[in-house]
């Protein structure tokens, strides 16, 4: 069965760039729409972005447009969330998904790896 597992998280101060990445396991990565979502403290967990698998189109939620980038390494059956100008709201446990939908729900998903972000 696929498995996915990510790695990249960690402290940043405020205005800071982390990347995060995901390697799957079982399946090729092409097959399937990736993503990534978040949650919060005390928050439900919610849609950042998703890059097609028929092509690199991505969606990214509005929070967090003009800042984050997600790419897709189908060779290396990785993908990857290069996060840019980052903001204290962007703290939260950050999980990798696969087949993700156009309505914000998920097929397979990684363990999670949090990301702090310090005002």
């Amino acid at each position: 069965q696929v498995q996915l597992i990510e790695s990249g998280g960690g402290l940043v101060q405020a205005g800071g760039s982390l990347k995060l990445s995901c390697t799957q396991s079982g399946r090729a990565i092409r097959q399937y729409v990736m993503g990534w979502f978040r949650q919060a403290p005390g928050k439900e967990r919610e849609f950042v972005a998703r890059i097609m698998s028929n092509d690199e189109a991505a969606e990214y939620a509005d929070a967090v447009k003009g800042r984050f980038i997600i790419s897709r390494d189908n060779a290396r059956n990785t993908v990857s969330l290069q996060m840019n100008s980052l903001k204290p709201e962007d703290t939260g446990v950050y999980s990798c998904a696969a087949g993700v939908t156009a309505w914000g729900t998920a097929t397979y998903w990684g363990q999670g790896t949090q990301v702090t972000v310090s005002s």
